[in-house]
């Protein structure tokens, strides 16, 4: 569980909104961590601009690139 409150839709401006709409197109549902960093546009665009060119790198296979995350969010202790 997050320690704060995300941005809810109505709370969201126009661009926020179609970023949540990307989201839920490609997952099913607005994850919780964009939400959060919707409180920051900087962030949120620095974070959907790594995602989106970690995405389209072809030096690692994805399935290691998923295995990194993993290993990496639980070095840190992340809740995702």
């Amino acid at each position: 569980m997050a320690r704060i409150k995300g941005v809810s839709d109505a709370e969201a401006g126009l661009l926020t909104r179609g970023v949540y709409q990307g989201a839920k197109r490609m997952t099913g549902e607005v994850p919780d961590p964009l939400r959060i960093m919707a409180h920051s546009k900087p962030v949120m665009w620095a974070a959907g601009l790594f995602e989106m060119a970690s995405g389209r790198a072809h030096s690692v296979p994805t399935r290691l690139k998923a295995l990194a995350g993993i290993k990496a969010a639980a070095m840190i202790g992340c809740v995702f």
